[in-house]
């Protein structure tokens, strides 16, 4: 399995191009895109490893991740899959925060509302939503059990967390979500969060200030 990290969009969202293989020449590879940012950097990088674009995961609504999601579906026909309690920023909801911060969204159709257990398989590769709200209502974590992979979105980052300050945020929810649906994982995992650099999942139980603290910093 290939994952790349393309930063995207107005603050250096983490986009994830994930897939198996490169395409033969003339005949491109599925892969999965999570969070695209920004859809012109991810089109130029598709086209650079000869890959098509089967499925669009994210990880939550807010504009910053979900901004070349309209352009990428209608170039490749991917299916477009978030948590349901987020589903309607891409259809204009105020849920984006787009407002805030000036930024339009082109909406498109949701071809799947995930909930919180639900399992899929997109570009070969088998994929298992954790619903971790408290960023957001809808907030989301893809795992790759196989690989032992998980896409953490703005639910935890390396050393952080994601705000609860924002419309929609709950800080008691994203702790519960981090130390009840996420640390109790068994055994460690890469953590491929929304922003910033990677960790892994046994880092964060041991040193995670958020958590540490209850909670609270």
């Amino acid at each position: 399995m290939n994952i790349l990290c393309v930063p995207t969009g107005p603050i250096g969202t983490n986009t994830y191009i994930v897939y198996c293989e490169s395409g033969a020449e003339g005949s491109p590879a599925d892969c999965v895109v999570i969070d695209p940012g920004a859809s012109k950097p991810i089109i130029a990088k598709l086209n650079e490893l000869n890959l098509g674009c089967t499925h669009i995961l994210l990880t939550h609504g807010h504009f910053d991740h979900i901004m070349g999601v309209a352009k990428i579906k209608e170039k490749y026909g991917a299916k477009v899959y978030i948590h349901n309690a987020d589903a309607s920023a891409l259809s204009g909801g105020d849920g984006s925060l787009a407002y805030m911060a000036g930024a339009s969204i082109e909406g498109c159709e949701v071809d799947k509302k995930l909930k919180g257990g639900d399992s899929f398989t997109a570009a070969g590769l088998e994929f298992t939503v954790l619903h971790t709200p408290g960023h957001t209502p809808g907030g989301a974590c893809f795992v790759i059990e196989r690989e032992r992979v998980i896409f953490s979105g703005d639910t935890l980052f390396r050393l952080s967390v994601g705000r609860t300050d924002l419309p929609g945020g709950n800080g008691m929810q994203l702790y519960e979500s981090i130390a009840y649906r996420l640390f109790t994982l068994k055994g460690d995992y890469r953590v491929l969060p929304g922003h910033e650099d990677e960790t892994t999942l046994e880092y964060e139980r041991r040193f995670n200030p958020f958590m540490k603290a209850g909670g609270m910093y």
